[in-house]
């Protein structure tokens, strides 16, 4: 068989990226390293949203593309009924392993966002924290965590801006490593354009709110010998990279920590923006 005779996708057919192909790297990305490591500093986050959607004591919590659960971990120190679900089971592991530290209940499944395994309206409150902004169909994430949520419930999300320390990061590594044509970027989940776009339809309310998350690590240093070792998108970029182009990288990432590290000394204390959003279902 000659190469111009084996068979393509309907979307590399006609042009249209490879959703499916893209969200199996993805998935591997996001398995590689140990990512629990990075998401258990952003806690605070889960909590913040959690108060901002006003949970309440007996309400059904969704935790989409949870990670390490923290957002479950928030809801269940609340007293919600909480499930969490994410496609790579030792994010899941991890998160299991912390509920049960704190002696939390919470439902633990694996779970595409793209395909959420749930009948409509199940859930008072649905929620992701730097999760489900990394979905490669966009619409049709939004479209699920919509379905899902109760007509007068909550969608509650946590997603970086462009702008944001992490939205240049992810720049940088597309610098040296072009992200594939025709995807939409996942920091547009962190404009309230693109939010009004997929959630106004559906929604009686949207709130916004820009909130910053703070990175403290013992040095520039200390910071990219973590996210090279544990954040996979930082693993895989590194590792995809010879030599040369790694001391490149490594270079252009510590001049970004540089540009927005306000501690005064040898320490990074970075602040990264993020929109927290609050849609109430119609």
């Amino acid at each position: 068989m000659s190469i111009s005779t084996v068979a393509t996708s309907p979307a590399q057919a006609s042009g249209q990226p490879d959703l499916a192909a893209l969200k199996t790297r993805q998935q591997g990305t996001w398995a590689s390293g140990d990512y629990a490591v990075v998401g258990t500093t952003l806690q605070i986050v889960g909590e913040q949203l959690c108060e901002s959607l006003d949970v309440r004591a007996g309400q059904k919590v969704l935790d989409v593309a949870a990670g390490n659960g923290n957002v479950s971990l928030a809801a269940a120190r609340r007293c919600c009924d909480v499930v969490a679900t994410d496609y790579v089971p030792a994010l899941l592991g991890r998160a299991r392993e912390r509920a049960a530290a704190e002696r939390l209940t919470i439902e633990f499944q694996e779970a595409d966002a793209e395909a959420l395994p749930f009948k409509d309206a199940s859930f008072d409150a649905v929620v992701s924290t730097f999760g489900v902004m990394f979905t490669p169909d966009q619409d049709k994430a939004a479209a699920e965590l919509i379905r899902v949520c109760r007509p007068g419930g909550k969608i509650g999300l946590a997603n970086w801006t462009p702008d944001s320390f992490i939205g240049h990061i992810f720049k940088t590594i597309g610098k040296h490593l072009p992200p594939p044509a025709g995807v939409k970027s996942p920091a547009l989940w962190g404009t309230p354009a693109r939010i009004e776009e997929m959630f106004g339809p559906h929604a009686s309310s949207i709130k916004t709110e820009i909130r910053h998350f703070v990175f403290r690590y013992r040095s520039p240093e200390h910071w990219l010998q973590v996210f090279k070792t544990y954040y996979g998108p930082l693993l895989k970029a590194f590792g995809a990279l010879d030599p040369a182009a790694q001391a490149v990288l490594t270079s252009d990432i510590l001049a970004q920590i540089d540009r927005f590290n306000r501690s005064g000394d040898a320490g990074v204390v970075v602040p990264s923006e993020y929109l927290e959003i609050v849609v109430t279902r119609r």
